[in-house]
């Protein structure tokens, strides 16, 4: 028998549309460990973070076979969150837990193994204002009214 394809993305579409439906505030726990995984790692605890996914938190939700993203707004900064579908870990709402976590499936497992080979491993960042490629600001801002 060949390998099905993995039920994850089916299951937390399915779990996300019957949260909305039931007037729940849907929230996805994330491994922000998994590579490639683009998540605002200041609110990263434990190497998880939940993200609220409702539309009213989030713009241009997409979920596919792959992966889910969004725009989303962190402290007042846009980010573009990209959370491939082996780092989800469950979708549960808010008010009063309803949800799922999922179990391990074995094309992710493959996937994570792949995933890492190929990642390096992340260099320490240098805010810009420190590396040197931004010349520091003078002066006052130069702002015009147009009407």
């Amino acid at each position: 028998m060949e390998q099905m394809t993995p039920s994850r993305p089916y299951v937390l579409r399915a779990f996300y549309d019957w949260l909305l439906d039931n007037e729940l505030t849907p929230h996805l726990l994330v491994n922000a460990e998994v590579p490639h995984t683009e998540v605002p790692r200041q609110y990263v605890n434990d190497g998880q973070i939940v993200l609220n996914i409702s539309p009213s938190a989030v713009v241009g939700l997409h979920m596919d076979n792959e992966a889910v993203s969004f725009n989303a707004r962190f402290g007042g900064q846009p980010l573009q969150v990209y959370i491939p579908m082996a780092a989800v870990v469950a979708i549960q709402a808010r008010e009063n837990g309803a949800g799922t976590f999922f179990p391990p499936e074995p094309a992710y497992e493959a996937w994570l193994e792949a995933a890492s080979d190929e990642v390096p491993e992340p260099e320490a960042a240098t805010p810009p204002e420190m590396d040197g490629t931004q010349p520091p600001r003078k002066g006052r801002p130069n702002l015009k009214v147009i009407k």
